[in-house]
């Protein structure tokens, strides 16, 4: 960071699906809390926070589509100058995108916005390389599958480090499976349920659904990709991208209901946790402590989700939002946290 000059830039996202068969209970109040710690421990101006939130009758809100979260993560990033700190939360439905048939590979991970025009790993990746050297990009994602979300990240604490196996749970789960994803969307494009999901986004969408579909050629009238295969993927290269997700990519991330909150109110398992956390160690913590801690707080609440840490070696060991000596305080507003009475 460069003294006063650096700026401090953060987009939050809770898509609780109001009044749909997927609706959520706890994703609004993990933004509330996330913007309150921003602005009171990290030194985040309210001004330099932009939220996204449904259904939570505050009248003014920015809808979390697909289009406006690309658009507010795209303007956060053109903002963005060597020294400055950029934060996106999102806490939400995931899911997991199969390869086109003949395509070969494996599942990859993506974002739902309340629309279902997907976010994926490719447009993380892309957002990432955008970032100008020296800045910082910071990513926490409260969604299942969602480790890996950056394509390409180096893994730090995730399935192949330092974790076992995942294992499902039997809370409420923050996961869009894909063939309710592919039904939805089926009734909306009129187009087959058995095409891919890159056919009915493209239609749908066009230039705004994820540039995951559009990489291959094609792009219209359900003709989202060729059957040329993607190439290979390249190694893990330095970059500013930080990834705290919370749970490994073969496992779901736990929305927790009010009556499990401490306060009444809904939230999600790991961005509760990561708020206790901060709550507990005013000082600055690297962000392999944070998730380290916070895979802590979780299993010993019972939680069966693993967060995971996708960065360089150097922003493994850097403080969690570049967190200064002096910005040393308690966070202002109490976290939703869960009651461990109660789990």
């Amino acid at each position: 960071m460069e003294g006063e000059a650096s700026k401090r830039l953060a987009t939050l996202v809770g898509c609780n699906y109001v009044g749909t068969r997927y609706e959520l209970r706890g994703c609004i109040n993990d933004v509330d809390a996330v913007r309150a710690a921003l602005v009171a421990r990290f030194g985040f101006a309210p001004a330099d926070v932009a939220v996204l939130t449904d259904g939570d009758g505050r009248g003014a809100e920015v809808l979390p589509t697909g289009a406006n979260i690309r658009r507010a993560l795209a303007d956060m990033v053109a903002r963005a100058a060597p020294g400055d700190v950029l934060f996106f939360h999102y806490s939400g439905h995931g899911t997991l995108v199969p390869p086109r048939h003949g395509d070969g590979g494996a599942e990859e991970e993506a974002i739902v916005p309340t629309d279902f025009n997907l976010i994926t790993d490719v447009d993380f990746r892309q957002l990432v390389d955008r970032v100008p050297p020296g800045a910082s990009f910071t990513i926490v994602s409260d969604s299942c599958h969602s480790g890996g979300l950056i394509d390409q990240e180096k893994e730090q604490i995730g399935p192949s480090v330092g974790s076992g196996p995942g294992a499902p749970s039997a809370r409420t789960a923050r996961f869009l499976p894909y063939g309710a994803l592919l039904d939805h969307l089926s009734a909306v494009s009129g187009m087959p349920s058995s095409h891919h999901v890159a056919d009915h986004l493209v239609a749908l969408f066009g230039a705004d659904a994820s540039a995951k579909f559009h990489v291959h050629g094609g792009g219209g009238n359900g003709s989202a990709l060729s059957t040329t295969p993607a190439p290979a993927p390249t190694p893990p290269r330095p970059d500013e991208g930080i990834l705290l997700s919370g749970c490994q990519t073969n496992e779901t991330s736990a929305d927790v209901p009010a009556y499990e909150a401490s306060g009444g109110k809904a939230c999600g398992a790991f961005s509760s946790a990561v708020q206790s956390v901060l709550a507990a160690h005013p000082a600055p913590l690297s962000n392999r402590e944070l998730v380290a801690k916070a895979r802590a707080v979780l299993e010993e609440q019972g939680f069966e989700q693993h967060p995971c840490l996708y960065c360089t070696d150097a922003n493994a060991e850097a403080p969690f939002l570049s967190q200064d000596k002096k910005e040393e305080t308690a966070v202002g507003a109490a976290s939703p946290a869960m009651s461990p009475a109660l789990l």
